[in-house]
């Protein structure tokens, strides 16, 4: 049986009773890296564990490795360094051949840091998109942003604490007055979460907000009067991000088609070349 185990973010009481008789019992555990998983065995004394090094360079290659030693009737529990495996961290790639293979998997929840800072947020939590870390160039970091931001959906965002200024600079030009949150160090000693207006944000950047610590950023939804002008392919990848949501293809083109005054039909061709 492979294991998804959610590990903690920051504070390290932050794991369930399940997720320690999971790595207690398991033959290996495969871990984004030993050294630090090690620490997590040692604090909670889990002794006598094969760890087996699992991460983005070597997914392939352990994956079939890891699917031999299920083949053999092992129990195996994957770990990241912190929070969920998946989840802007190895493991997918694990997951679908685990699956593909006919083999089962369980995942035991855990802690995330997106969902830890939107909560306590104060922006709207009932219908948002995990988009995990955006594009580093500037161009496609822009016009990423520009989707996000015309979305009415909250956004979930991760960043690293020397770029988060350069995001948040980006999301005052194109909408200087939208609330977002900042959060950084969550569940650690010095956490620290503010909700304002971008503006503001940008302004406490370096001061303070100091720059240190993984970031989560959250944005909150598109109002009507905020709406800059797209083009057909920004609205095309708009309607894509709602089905990711769980929106039906149906409803997603028919309401963003009247949301932005255009043809159904001329989005609807231009949805299905593009994604179907």
């Amino acid at each position: 049986m492979l294991y998804l185990v959610g590990t903690p973010i920051g504070n390290l009481e932050d794991i369930t009773l399940r997720a320690l008789r999971v790595l207690k019992e398991a033959d290996i555990i495969a871990c984004e890296d030993t050294r630090n998983t090690q620490k997590l065995l040692n604090h909670y004394e889990v002794k006598g564990k094969k760890l087996l090094s699992y991460h983005e360079h070597n997914e392939d290659k352990m994956s079939d490795k890891i699917i031999e030693y299920l083949e053999e009737g092992l129990d195996i529990a994957l770990v990241t360094d912190a929070g969920m495996p998946c989840i802007s961290d190895p493991g997918y790639v694990l997951v679908e051949k685990v699956k593909t293979a006919g083999l089962d998997v369980v995942a035991l929840p855990g802690a995330n840091a997106g969902l830890t800072a939107l909560v306590a947020s104060g922006i709207e939590s009932y219908n948002y998109t995990f988009y995990g870390f955006l594009p580093r160039k500037s161009k496609e970091l822009k016009q990423k942003l520009e989707i996000i931001l015309n979305l009415k959906t909250t956004g979930i965002l991760y960043e690293s604490p020397h770029r988060v200024k350069n995001l948040v600079e980006e999301i005052v030009k194109i909408s200087p007055t939208r609330k977002i949150a900042v959060a950084r160090e969550l569940t650690k000693m010095f956490e620290q979460i503010e909700t304002y207006e971008a503006s503001v944000i940008l302004d406490m950047l370096g001061g303070e907000i100091k720059e240190k610590g993984e970031f989560v950023v959250i944005i909150s939804p598109s109002k009507d009067e905020e709406i800059t002008d797209l083009n057909l392919d920004d609205i095309i990848e708009i309607i894509y991000q709602k089905v990711q949501s769980g929106e039906k293809k149906s409803e997603a083109i028919k309401n963003t088609a009247k949301e932005y005054g255009i043809n159904k039909k001329e989005v609807y061709s231009l949805y299905h070349e593009k994604y179907d």
